[in-house]
């Protein structure tokens, strides 16, 4: 494969030399999760008994939308929950966080993110923007990670202060110089803080992380999970929109915060996307490990070429994040452009660092995707500030992230 991509795109030198020796290392390469995984999104599926009738969707208002109901029964069985809240209308991964955040704290009590700082654009939306969740009422502290994950002595001590507070936890790094954590860490975290205050709701933020290991964090005792429904559980089909997952009670807490009081969760249409939506669930196992692979094969081929990467390749993944330390802004643009010059659309454009709502410095980012923003589908994203770090994700066939990978180490090295 790698000799033939080279040799097709006019690849050699060290870059050729490296790929070879980064593909020989991670060919080999098992991932027994997701053989798990698989298993059980098809059970999954199997268990709902989907008809061809079920695809009907609904215009206008949405009600009594079959393909709405059937999806979200099946999300929920997959991502191990009482209920889910899976829409349209839920724009982004960061629209369901915050929604939850506000549905499940209320004014005067107190938010505790135990994973540190959230990613730029949640973190605004919760302390920093203009009618952000703090000048609505709510506090908010941070508890920055330790090295062996959260730091569960500090939360005892937060928690002995605030045991009826709000508990956060962001499961991928963002674009953090942090390892993303596992569901066993997350599984600790969520064990200790309901031991010291039962009462309090744990939310994940699960983006990026979906079916990479084969537990979700309501199996671990989460009691909400939020993400994005063009990441991972998509499979690269679902057209946009959002979910909320969890406690059955608090799902519809969000909704009555979503829409109205009294309306709760019968609205929302599928607009005739149930298909997509039910079909992309049911590949998402086969995306969710071709990312993986690819991202291997970036890492080693960064590896190999002198850079630091984080998770190194055939090390565990908990999401479908690479990161690659570039060690300056002329190579995070020459990784982009590179990047981007392999991409199935929009190939032809050169990407240039820009403000990007949310975050304090400039940001470049690749992107090609058939659906605008869908991170299952290969792109990088890098923040113009120390350590000038590229963060890669997706990569809906492992062909296309060799490639991908093979574009951007010749533009970095050139």
């Amino acid at each position: 494969m790698i000799e033939m991509l080279c040799e097709r795109f006019g690849i050699g030198g060290r870059v050729r030399e490296a790929a070879l020796r980064a593909y020989e290392r991670t060919a080999v390469l098992a991932y027994p999760a997701q053989q798990r995984v698989a298993a059980n999104v098809l059970q999954a599926f199997l268990d709902e008994g989907l008809v061809e009738s079920d695809f009907a969707g609904t215009v206008g208002y949405g009600y009594d939308d079959a393909a709405r109901e059937r999806y979200e029964s099946l999300l929920a069985r997959v991502l191990g929950t009482e209920r889910a809240l899976a829409r349209l209308s839920i724009v982004s991964g960061t629209h369901a966080i915050v929604a939850a955040m506000a549905a499940c704290t209320p004014r005067g009590k107190t938010l505790i993110s135990i994973s540190g700082a959230p990613y730029d654009t949640l973190r605004s939306a919760i302390c920093e923007a203009p009618q952000s969740l703090v000048d609505d009422g709510i506090a908010y502290r941070e508890i920055p990670l330790s090295a062996g994950g959260v730091d569960l002595d500090a939360v005892a001590r937060a928690l002995r202060e605030e045991d009826d507070a709000t508990v956060f936890i962001q499961r991928s790094r963002g674009y953090a110089s942090r390892p993303s954590l596992s569901i066993a860490q997350i599984e600790t975290a969520i064990a200790a803080v309901k031991r010291l205050a039962p009462r309090a709701p744990v939310l994940v933020d699960n983006c990026y992380g979906e079916l990479v290991e084969d537990r979700e964090p309501a199996h671990a005792g989460a009691d909400l999970v939020m993400g994005s429904l063009i990441k991972n559980l998509g499979g690269s089909l679902a057209p946009g929109g959002a979910y909320v997952a969890g406690r059955r009670e608090l799902v519809e807490r969000v909704a009555v915060r979503l829409y109205a009081p009294g309306l709760r969760d019968r609205l929302g249409p599928t607009l005739g996307f149930g298909r997509a939506f039910c079909q992309g669930l049911f590949l998402a196992p086969l995306v969710v490990e071709q990312s993986l692979r690819s991202l291997d094969f970036f890492a080693a081929v960064f590896e190999e070429l002198g850079y630091g990467v984080d998770p190194k390749p055939g090390e565990p993944r908990t999401d479908i994040v690479q990161a690659i330390a570039l060690q300056s802004p002329e190579r995070l643009a020459r990784f982009a452009a590179g990047l981007q010059a392999a991409m199935p659309v929009n190939a032809r454009f050169r990407p240039e660092p820009g403000s990007v709502p949310g975050y304090a410095a400039p940001v470049i980012m690749s992107s090609g995707a058939f659906v605008a923003g869908a991170t299952i589908e290969l792109s990088c994203d890098a923040p113009l500030r120390p350590p000038f770090e590229v963060y890669v994700q997706g990569g809906v066939s492992a062909a296309h992230g060799y490639l991908g990978a093979l574009f951007a180490a010749r533009a970095v090295e050139e």
